[in-house]
């Protein structure tokens, strides 16, 4: 469960981030997971050692393949999208591979991915409409082997997490960047 002493929900993201980083065979993929950006994926990456953090180019769909080829290989990793909007070009890996992986393989393979992506907001500054979509009712819709969570308060993020860590399904956590500030 999340530390009770941890109050906004920038560091109830921390704080699951180094949940996730206690196990060794976590790794962070996606944009911003190095370098800041302008949603800042790496202040929220401060206790992840940076060899367990894979910068990625402007690439979703391949972003997304590759994070599967990962956990196929033994991996768990935490597919980063700086934006929901960003994971729309990941949706043919995510809907047409990840997500259907059991059944093509008649539940011999079930790669596991933590899929983390934030739903814009239109303040302080609009970012325009192609950033700030909420996609959670399509996912959960196109979705049926991969759990979808939209983390709308404080307290929910740490069980979240948790629960996406310990959950033998992938899960797609999205973030509200609204309340990150």
């Amino acid at each position: 469960m999340s530390d009770t002493n941890i109050v906004t929900y920038r560091s109830q993201i921390v704080w699951a981030m180094g949940l996730l980083a206690a196990d060794p065979r976590t790794l962070f993929v996606g944009q911003n997971v190095v370098y800041a950006g302008a949603v800042d994926i790496a202040e929220t990456l401060k206790g992840v050692p940076l060899e367990r953090r894979i910068e990625f180019p402007i690439a979703e769909d391949l972003q997304m393949g590759v994070c599967i080829g990962l956990a196929l290989a033994g991996w768990l990793p935490v597919c980063i999208y700086p934006r929901v909007d960003f994971l729309v070009l990941a949706l043919n890996q995510l809907v047409n591979h990840l997500d259907k992986f059991p059944e093509m393989s008649a539940g011999r393979y079930k790669p596991k991915v933590i899929i983390r992506a934030g739903i814009g907001t239109n303040n302080p500054l609009d970012p325009g409409p192609q950033h700030r979509q909420d996609y959670t009712e399509a996912l959960r819709l196109m979705l049926t082997n991969v759990d979808v969570v939209r983390l709308e308060e404080i307290g929910q993020i740490g069980a979240a997490y948790e629960a996406a860590y310990n959950s033998p399904r992938s899960t797609v956590l999205l973030e509200l960047q609204r309340l990150m500030r």
